[in-house]
């Protein structure tokens, strides 16, 4: 089973961030012990991949860091080199995935160990989402010819509103998401 991480891009984080980062480190490391799984570094998602689902406007600015601070805000990391490469990694963790999958047989597995950037709407990021991979991922294999349909079954404390929203009337992709009544944290 392949496994791709994008740990290693590194987002520096001021002191006492809420964002338990090192959650992905942890995670790769402990699935380094075991034999079946094929640890590989993910690749970046093409920018013309993300444009699928994001606006470009919005992927220029924040490739460029040229975002208003609002923006970054509602994101909820600082613009740095690291954030974007990590997001381009993230979103490109889902989509090797999603193409790992379905060129190579319906019983191979893949997965990220990044990925779930479901807050990410067309235009704007928020709650610590960048771009949405899923969506990413699946307008990627329908331009491909791979898929036609797509379900989204998203099960979070949060609901998955973006992707929601992006998919919002679109009767060829549906969106489930089973989530808690209320959290304050994204």
């Amino acid at each position: 089973m392949r496994v791709y991480y994008c740990d290693h891009h590194n987002i520096p984080l001021p002191d006492g961030h809420k964002f338990p980062m090192r959650k992905y480190r942890l995670l790769r490391e402990m699935l380094s012990a075991e034999p079946s799984i094929d640890l590989q570094p993910a690749p970046m998602a093409p920018l013309d991949a993300v444009e699928l689902a994001h606006d470009p406007g919005y992927v220029r600015g924040f490739v460029e860091g040229s975002l208003p601070a609002a923006a970054m805000r509602r994101i909820g990391f600082p613009w740095s080199q690291g954030l974007v490469d990590r997001s381009l990694a993230s979103a490109g963790s889902t989509l090797q995935c999603a193409f790992d999958v379905l060129l190579n047989g319906a019983g191979d597995i893949a997965g990220g160990l990044s990925g779930g950037t479901h807050h990410a709407f067309r235009a704007e990021g928020s709650g610590f989402c960048v771009f949405n991979d899923i969506a990413i991922a699946i307008l990627a294999l329908r331009k491909a010819g791979l898929a036609s349909r797509a379900a989204v079954i998203d099960l979070d404390v949060h609901q998955g509103d973006g992707t929601a929203a992006i998919f919002a009337g679109d009767p060829h992709v549906f969106t489930f998401s089973m989530h808690g009544a209320q959290s304050s944290d994204p």
